[in-house]
């Protein structure tokens, strides 16, 4: 039986908006569900479920930092942790030398296409810009 291998997709994407004001649309499911997915649902564990195209996807957030950053861990359909799993992190990140922010994107997944999960980013990217205006 053959493992699949994960891909892990790492790209800035220059963001003009405050920690502050970006960080909610990393980190609420209100938030995430303008612009990363159709929707987001908590349960009582705080298990997430991220709904794409009426499918179920379940995570957990393993770290956070206000404001800074965070990580949902994605688990099993039954909702439990598998080895080697796939993972979303997302960072807001600024240069010291011209004050601009970045949202730092790191995707470890299935998907190995890299040229459609950076289409993918671009559009997500692209759809958050509009909401915050920048």
């Amino acid at each position: 039986m053959t493992r699949a291998t994960k891909t892990k997709f790492v790209r800035e994407y220059p963001i003009n908006a405050s920690a502050k004001l970006l960080y909610p649309y990393l980190s609420t499911p209100s938030g995430l569900s303008q612009w990363f997915c159709d929707d987001v649902n908590v349960d009582e564990n705080k298990i997430l479920n991220f709904i794409w195209d009426g499918r179920s996807h379940f995570a957990e957030v393993t770290s956070h930092r206000t404001n800074r950053s965070i990580r949902f861990l994605f688990l099993s359909d039954d909702k439990r942790h598998v080895t080697d799993a796939p993972y979303v992190d997302l960072s807001i990140e600024s240069s010291e030398l011209t004050q601009e922010q970045f949202l730092k994107v790191v995707d470890y997944s299935d998907e190995d296409d890299e040229v459609e999960l950076e289409e993918l980013w671009d559009n997500l990217m692209q759809n958050l810009r509009e909401i915050v205006g920048g």
